[in-house]
């Protein structure tokens, strides 16, 4: 882009950068929205769950009928829970691609006017640095994205292990169906829930490492500059 003083356009071009980085930011609250409607949703869904099942076994002391009904019904807790887990990684994606298109139009602003870059506190590159610095995940902390413990703490992750809990129980019924020891039941209902956790976590590892051509970097930070 050509400087302000020689781009008789330049008031023309921010405006219509600040139209699309509102559009962006409002494209933004409808992702967060969902989100935290599709965990309330599965949340709900699983309390409903145990609230039967506690009445169930009221009434059944833990028999047969309480294992015919839990099973089927935690089944669908699971199902519901793997579904909301994908639209969740999707959302998340989602709103990487927005955060990526509000750094493009911050590096434009400071093309058009370079003396306001040390009044930005979000990022001005589309590369993952610049887009963590926007959303307040920096990796000059230690923090590496994509690491257990990141993983974990995302929406994403911490319904992974609820999921897996709930597929660890549906193990644990089974094996008390077919009159397995106790120590069976222990051994069956922790490898079901490695099994289940292992399995989504590589499912989120695959999406989060999942190519999209148009988020390669136009504008990639001094620092990814020199590594090259």
């Amino acid at each position: 882009m050509p400087p302000p003083a020689t781009d008789p356009a330049a008031a023309a071009k921010l405006q219509i950068l600040a139209t699309e980085h509102w559009s962006l930011l409002a494209t933004r609250t409808p992702t967060y929205n969902e989100s935290l409607s599709r965990v309330t949703i599965f949340l709900s869904i699983l309390s409903g769950a145990v609230i039967a099942l506690a009445l169930v076994a009221q009434v059944s002391h833990f028999g047969p009928a309480f294992i015919a009904i839990a099973i089927p019904l935690l089944s669908v807790v699971v199902f519901t829970g793997i579904s909301t887990i994908g639209r969740l990684m999707q959302l998340n994606a989602d709103d990487f691609r927005w955060v990526v298109g509000m750094n493009r139009l911050r590096r434009a602003y400071l093309d058009l006017q370079p003396e306001l870059e040390p009044y930005f506190t979000t990022g001005g590159y589309d590369d993952l640095p610049g887009a963590l610095q926007t959303i307040g995940y920096t990796l000059g902390t230690g923090r590496r994205v994509g690491s257990v413990f990141h993983t974990l703490q995302t929406l994403p992750g911490m319904l992974s292990v609820i999921v897996a809990s709930v597929v660890g129980a549906i193990g644990a019924l089974a094996a008390l169906a077919i009159g397995l020891p106790s120590l069976g039941l222990v051994l069956i209902a922790a490898g079901a829930f490695l099994i289940a956790m292992v399995s989504l976590t590589f499912w989120g590892w695959r999406r989060l490492r999942g190519s999209d051509s148009s988020l390669e970097p136009r504008f990639p930070s001094p620092l990814a500059k020199n590594s090259r």
